[in-house]
């Protein structure tokens, strides 16, 4: 008998266990709600790239002649006007130069001013029949022979005039010094660059590309208080670096310029690229980076799934990607970390 109530006992408490190892109906997690939006189509796709303020014109500074450095009157980042001093030579020796390249022509011009006296009066005497006309030929060669050597020694004096106004650099234009390379005392040779001198009335960005891009005709340069700078493709290298294996490219700035852009800054360019397939504008939280590529959840009869998609461009709230999927699709835009496929969701729409 003890038996028996030991086994009612040991069976009630089996049968109590069980019930309350079953969850009740009402303690199951209920279906979670997501936010969701719609797709939307973006606009034309941009690339960001890093870029370099340019002069349109940049222009080596070299003396025409060799010489000595004996003056320098600029600094890099001066800015410089038109006739502006930049530097200048030991002139010493292009002074003698000069006086005896005059002393030349002074002699060249004493012995044509004989000479034509000579001939004048041999002429006189022709006339008389003093002379003969062999001696007046003789006399007419050496009166033109003087002439050459005045017309010879005038243009050695020229020349050395020049060359003793050679011996200052000025600017030809307005503009910035964006570099210098020598120094006084430093002997030069002719063509040689001493500084570089960049027109900057004509603004242009200087960006390379990757190797293999299509490089864009348009963008823009967005500035710190919010306005836009169109650019326009001005021209792309006809190779490639040999170093980087990229393109440069110049892009022409569209003025006005403001204070804020001087030469040689970096700035950042977007660049439009030509659509070739629709792409979309998602928010940043809609993107899930858990998988190998990015992906995002579409929602369709209560249930998400992944979509592998390609991601074009970031911004500080959107993303631009690229997939096979059509506009208004509802996407999950917040807490995408947390779902997996097939599992059930309820929509909150944005």
């Amino acid at each position: 008998m003890r038996f028996l109530l030991t086994l009612f006992i040991s069976l009630l408490i089996l049968s109590g266990c069980q019930q309350s190892a079953e969850t009740p109906p009402e303690a199951r997690p209920p279906v979670p709600w997501v936010k969701t939006v719609e797709l939307k189509e973006a606009g034309p796709t941009s690339q960001r790239f890093s870029g370099t303020l340019r002069g349109r014109h940049e222009v080596p500074q070299a003396f025409q002649i060799a010489g000595r450095i004996q003056q320098r009157f600029i600094d890099p980042g001066q800015r410089v006007e038109k006739g502006d001093l930049l530097f200048k030579l030991d002139s010493r020796d292009l002074i003698a130069t000069a006086e005896g390249a005059a002393a030349d022509l002074r002699r060249a011009e004493a012995a044509l001013a004989i000479a034509t006296n000579e001939l004048q009066r041999q002429r006189e005497l022709v006339g008389r029949q003093f002379v003969s006309e062999q001696t007046l030929q003789r006399l007419e060669l050496a009166e033109r022979e003087a002439r050459s050597q005045v017309e010879t020694a005038s243009a050695r004096n020229q020349q050395a005039q020049n060359a003793l106004g050679y011996a200052e650099l000025k600017a030809a234009n307005a503009g910035v010094i964006t570099e210098v390379i020598v120094e006084p005392g430093q002997v030069v040779g002719v063509g040689q660059t001493l500084a570089v001198l960049a027109e900057d009335q004509s603004l242009e960005v200087e960006v390379f590309l990757p190797q293999g891009s299509n490089p864009p005709r348009q963008g823009y340069v967005p500035l710190p208080n919010g306005e836009q700078l169109a650019v326009n493709l001005r021209e792309i290298a006809g190779a490639a670096d040999a170093r980087s294996r990229s393109w440069r490219a110049r892009y022409s700035l569209e003025g006005p310029y403001p204070s804020s852009l001087t030469l040689g800054s970096v700035v950042s360019v977007r660049l439009m690229q030509k659509q070739t397939t629709a792409s979309h504008r998602v928010p940043l939280g809609a993107l899930d980076e858990r998988g190998e590529t990015p992906q995002v959840w579409l929602v369709s009869d209560g249930m998400v799934t992944p979509l592998a998609v390609e991601v074009i461009d970031l911004g500080e709230e959107y993303a631009q990607i690229r997939a096979n999927i059509n506009a208004t699709t509802p996407i999950v835009a917040l807490g995408t970390h947390l779902l997996t496929p097939g599992m059930a969701v309820r929509e909150l729409a944005q």
